[in-house]
């Protein structure tokens, strides 16, 4: 029988999935650059729509919307609504935790970062 597109989805696992697969696909979140730089703009202006992220970032506003969906989804970003806007802030204090420790390790480590070919 042949696998189907969505068995071969990079992050499919069992109906019970274990810790370390969880772990690992919450650092995939962490993986993609534009996601980071949203909680980064996130995290220096509280709170902002798509309007003002797709400004600051300098990105097509369907790529925002795309990446906002993987944060929320994940637990990294809510939302609050005012009229008929969204606006976007950090769903828990301890993501920017999580990045700052990331940028601590990097300064230790950014040669090895950039020199490496396996990730």
């Amino acid at each position: 029988m042949q696998p189907t597109a969505l068995a071969d989805a990079p992050f499919e696992f069992s109906e019970a999935p274990t810790e370390p697969e969880l772990i690992g696909k919450y650092f995939r979140v962490l993986a993609d650059p534009t996601r980071v730089r949203i909680l980064e703009a996130l995290q220096a202006e509280g709170e902002l729509s798509v309007g003002e992220l797709v400004e600051c970032l300098a990105l097509p506003q369907p790529s925002v919307s795309n990446h906002l969906a993987c944060l929320r989804c994940c637990g990294f970003v809510g939302t609050r609504r005012e009229h008929r806007s969204v606006y976007n802030r950090i769903a828990d204090p301890r993501v920017s935790e999580v990045i700052a420790l990331a940028r601590s390790l990097l300064a230790d480590n950014a040669e090895h970062v950039a020199a490496c070919r396996r990730a």
